[in-house]
C-alpha cells in the first residue's frame, strides 16, 4: 500500500518526521535522566531486560535482535558484564561461542528499572485517552510496516530494531 502525503507540503511532511524525532529524544534523555541515580541507562535497560526475558543468548542473537554490528554488541556487553550485570559463560552446543545471562545484579536493575520506565511511558501517554492510544500504535505500526517495504525495494534488510 502506497500512503497519499500529497495534501502535506514538503516542509510539513519533514515536519511530522522531526516531531517523532523530537519526542523520541527527548523521552530517551528524560528516562536516562531517572535511570542515572541508579547507574543505568535508557540502552542499559533495553539490554537487560531483553536478556533476562530471552537469555541465554550469543552475541549473534543480540546483534540480529537489535540490528546491531557485532563489534557494537561486544563493546555493550563488555561493558556490562564489567559491571557485573551479565556474564558470558561457555555455549554447551558450540565450544567456540558464549552464552550471555543476567547476573544477580543484573536482576535487581531490571527489578528497580523495569518499574521506573514503565511509569514513565504511562504518564507520557495519558496525555492520549485510550482510543488515541490505540489508533497511535496503529498508526505507527503501518508507519514501520512501510518503512519496512522501503528499505527491500532499496534493497536493504528491514532493521529489526
Amino acid at each position: 500500500m502506497v500512503w497519499n502525503l500529497s495534501f502535506f507540503s514538503v516542509a510539513e511532511t519533514a515536519a511530522l518526521g522531526e516531531a517523532l524525532r523530537t519526542l523520541v529524544m527527548r523521552s530517551r534523555k528524560a528516562v536516562d535522566r531517572l535511570l542515572a541515580g541508579e547507574g543505568s541507562s535508557y540502552t542499559r535497560t533495553k539490554w537487560l531486560l531483553f536478556i533476562s526475558s530471552h537469555g541465554p543468548l550469543r552475541s549473534t542473537d543480540l546483534a540480529d535482535a537489535f540490528g546491531l554490528a557485532p563489534r557494537t554488541v561486544t563493546e555493550a556487553i563488555d561493558a556490562l558484564e564489567r559491571d557485573g550485570l551479565v556474564r558470558r559463560d561457555p555455549d554447551p552446543k558450540d565450544r567456540r561461542a558464549k552464552r550471555i545471562s543476567i547476573t544477580p545484579a543484573g536482576g535487581e536493575v531490571v527489578a528497580w528499572a523495569e518499574p521506573v520506565v514503565q511509569r514513565f511511558f504511562e504518564q507520557v501517554f495519558s496525555a492520549l485517552d485510550n482510543e488515541e492510544q490505540v489508533r497511535l500504535a496503529s498508526l505507527l505500526g503501518r508507519l514501520t510496516d512501510r518503512l519496512d517495504m522501503l528499505e527491500r525495494e532499496s534493497g536493504q534488510e528491514p532493521d529489526p530494531a
